[in-house]
């Protein structure tokens, strides 16, 4: 949420109250390179939408080829930082009143003069038609408000997956996230304008209003300003969140003196709205008339949608429109509602960007011709405000605060994002471990973690542009950007969905890439690459000495002293700097002995007496030692055990974490001086595929389509899941299909003691579904 700064009288014709000064940074970020719009004008808010391209650095590894050197000891690959040009979505929030001085704001910065149409909807779109042509010089293209809305549904519940919440006024957390389901359809939309629309969505274009009400926002502002003499919405709202009901409604009691026990009706239940003010000789408060009016009309329309979901079968409700708007106080009663009529079976579920619906679907029917429906989205943390909290008991006038704006990003994906196929169950995988938003211990340690590293991390990024003057001075506003996403964190944990060390480390990503720093530990993951490679033939060689089961261990061990070597863990890095002669067998002898704190390896060594696996996909984590020294000899066993193998690595950068185009090269120098891995390459039993993500963590629902594709091809039969962030502050309560390995150390001291363990504790995690047995000894070839 941004403030903007008032203009001077004296440099503007617009009076106090609508003259404001926009930080185009801020709010109307890139509009020099915007190319499409759109406009939802609501009661009192308006919603722009537009399409921008935006130029950012990106890392890029080349090889370099090797025959022509003489010294096959030099530097594997070079590193460059390359522009590329991707797409950005920008949604815009503000009131009515500064629609004019927006609109010249807009103009006086619009380069792009290719666009000729906007596409407006809304109640308000007819009535500022001549305004938006007369000041932009478009032609104003008005689409159907209900369309629009759908449509833009449809975008936000498919690609944001903390989208929809349920709201629990007085748990520890108010705002109950939930997990977005592989097919979003069908669901019920209850729009709460000034009436009411139920709108039953089948598919993506298969929708119907099937109901319902002259009811609605309307006439709780209506009925509210004769009763009150309050005309503002909010301070409506703001009335009736201080108000008591009782005072004014006739309860159950009232009528018996207790409950009603044959029909089941509790004393405190509202017999009839208003009731005791036909009686009473007393006149009600403003404050009690406002909430009772509330909690009449939310019945109402509580009532009426669980009518229709029940007619419809339908489990999924989702509540909008300017009825909403994120107030507690009206979510609260429209859930207190729900839950009674349908004695829980169903759940109010809100939108965390239902502001936006409109102007989405407005925009989404103008790029018709783009289809943006075929990539996928992501919100940029960097560029987006969140989900700010309206408690009136937090700050009462928020909601109606001058010159305040929100903003939402949405970036194009380069790759399109599904499900892992061998989930269990998708509609129930959530891939954290830990929810931030209810934890509020786990909240303050894990900010104040991420605060304490920030120094660091900015050194590390002007270190990795050493021959860029200016990269002091956008690691300064990179520090500035993100420890204000911090502090805003810290008092609305939910701005951005479940809050979680993944969003943490994600938005953190966001903001360095904002800044054009696409790569920090490029330099790092270079200098730990060249010199593990040096060490692969000995550690093979070692391996190869060993009897079967001793190997089988040693192959384990060597992975999780591999994943020791991670830059993104303090205990780790301290020692990294500290020490640069730390290495491989250095980090063995860190690892807790056996037992370890999850310790499942004497089943998987009994698993490992059977057949092979088919296939095995097994998602990697670390540059450097991890994946040279680590991975790629347990890669190795399980290609001569003759087992496929698809290795999964980062699309892009994320801390040291090996990508995929750094896997790529390395994985051919490595086939160059190993016949197994080289064989393994050459007959297409080793694969390397990208997992979709620029992230330290996983989300097995977001995933690359072509992965799943493989593994769909490939006929996985075993997941395995290496690191910290993928296997343990992700994943590590994932349920798969197929049988699951979860290996990794335990790297953060904090962490350890909350699982019970202590710093470089191991986990080791061999999962298998129920009802799948283990091994079938009959059929086990004999090791070696």
């Amino acid at each position: 949420m941004a403030e903007c700064v008032r203009l001077d009288s004296r440099t503007s014709s617009h009076t106090m109250d609508k003259s404001i000064t926009l930080p185009p940074d801020e709010i109307f970020r890139n509009l020099e390179n915007a190319k499409r719009f759109a406009i939802d004008i609501g009661e009192s808010l308006t919603k722009l939408a537009y399409y921008s391209t935006v130029q950012h650095k990106v890392a890029k590894v080349r090889s370099f080829d090797h025959a022509t050197k003489e010294d096959a000891s030099d530097e594997l690959y070079e590193i460059s930082e390359q522009e590329e040009v991707t797409a950005r979505l920008h949604f815009i929030k503000f009131e009515n009143a500064y629609i004019e001085t927006c609109l010249d704001f807009i103009k006086d910065h619009l380069v792009n003069t290719e666009t000729k149409v906007i596409k407006a909807t809304g109640g308000g779109a007819h009535k500022f038609r001549e305004l938006i042509e007369r000041k932009l010089g478009l032609k104003v293209d008005k689409e159907d408000e209900m369309t629009c809305l759908i449509k833009g549904c449809n975008f936000v519940l498919r690609n944001i997956p903390h989208e929809a919440f349920v709201y629990a006024k007085h748990a520890d957390s108010e705002f109950r996230f939930q997990t977005t389901q592989p097919d979003i359809f069908p669901y019920l939309l209850v729009n709460i304008g000034s009436g009411v629309s139920i709108i039953k969505v089948e598919s993506e274009d298969k929708f119907e209003r099937v109901g319902g009400s002259s009811i609605g926002g309307g006439t709780f502002w209506g009925l509210g300003a004769l009763l009150t003499k309050t005309k503002r919405f909010d301070e409506l709202l703001q009335l009736a969140s201080k108000g008591q009901h009782t005072s004014v409604d006739m309860l159950v009691k009232d009528i018996y003196g207790g409950s009603h026990g044959s029909l089941g009706l509790t004393g405190d239940l509202i017999a009839s709205s208003f009731g005791k003010s036909a009686t009473a000789d007393q006149e009600f408060s403003k404050e009690d008339l406002a909430k009772s009016l509330l909690h009449m009309i939310s019945n109402d329309i509580g009532q009426l949608a669980c009518l229709y979901a029940k007619l419809h079968k339908l489990s999924r409700v989702y509540f909008g429109g300017f009825f909403i708007r994120g107030h507690p106080v009206t979510m609260h009663t429209i859930t207190y509602s729900i839950n009674f009529f349908t004695k829980g079976e169903v759940q109010a579920l809100f939108l965390r960007h239902e502001g936006y619906l409109g102007a989405i679907g407005a925009f989404l029917k103008g790029a018709e011709e783009d289809n943006p429906n075929q990539y996928s989205w992501g919100e940029n943390y960097a560029g987006s405000s969140g989900l700010m909290s309206v408690s009136p008991d937090m700050n009462p006038m928020q909601r109606a605060r001058s010159g305040t704006f929100d903003m939402l990003e949405m970036d194009r994906l380069e790759r399109q994002l599904v499900n892992l196929p061998l989930l269990r169950d998708p509609s129930s995988y959530i891939p954290d471990t830990m929810d931030l938003t209810e934890d509020a211990l786990a909240r303050e340690y894990w900010l104040y973690c991420f605060e304490e590293a920030l120094d660091g991390v900015v050194k590390r990024a002007v270190a990795s542009q050493p021959d860029m003057p200016e990269a002091a001075e956008r690691a300064e506003k990179f520090r500035q950007k993100y420890r204000h996403k911090l502090q805003t964190l810290r008092h609305q944990p939910f701005a951005y969905g479940s809050l979680t060390v993944r969003s943490l480390l994600d938005t953190r990503e966001h903001c360095l890439n904002e800044f054009n720093f696409p790569d920090p530990y490029s330099k790092i993951k270079q200098k730990e690459n060249d010199i593990a490679l040096k060490y692969y033939q000995k550690a093979v060689k070692s391996l190869e000495e060993l009897s079967w089961e001793e190997r089988q261990f040693a192959l384990v061990r060597g992975v999780l002293a591999g994943n020791v070597f991670d830059w993104g863990a303090k205990a780790v890095s301290d020692v990294l700097e500290s020490d640069p002669e730390f290495g491989f067998e250095e980090a063995k002898r860190q690892l807790e002995e056996r037992p370890w704190l999850i310790d499942s390896y004497d089943q998987w060594l009994e698993r490992l007496k059977g057949p092979p696996h088919k296939c095995a996909l097994f998602f990697v984590d670390n540059s450097g030692v991890d994946i040279i020294l680590g991975v790629i000899p347990f890669v190795r066993e399980l290609l001569s055990r003759g087992t496929e193998v698809v290795l999964a690595s980062n699309s892009g950068p994320a801390l040291n974490d090996v990508t995929n185009g750094e896997l790529q090269i390395l994985t051919e120098r490595i086939a160059a001086m190993d016949p197994v891995i080289q064989a393994g390459l050459r007959e297409d039993r080793l694969t390397l595929v990208q997992s979709g993500s620029s992230s330290p963590c996983l989300d097995l629902s977001r995933l690359d389509k072509v992965l799943a594709m493989v593994v769909r091809e490939r006929q996985t039969d075993l997941v395995i899941i290496e690191g910290m962030g993928r296997a343990i502050h992700t994943n590590y309560y994932a349920m798969l299909s197929c049988e699951s390995l979860k290996m990794a150390v335990i790297k953060n001291s904090w962490l350890a003691d909350r699982l019970g363990g202590k710093l470089f504790s191991v986990v080791f995690k061999y999962e298998v579904p129920a009802g799948k047995p283990t091994s079938q000894h009959s059929a086990a070839p004999t090791p070696s």
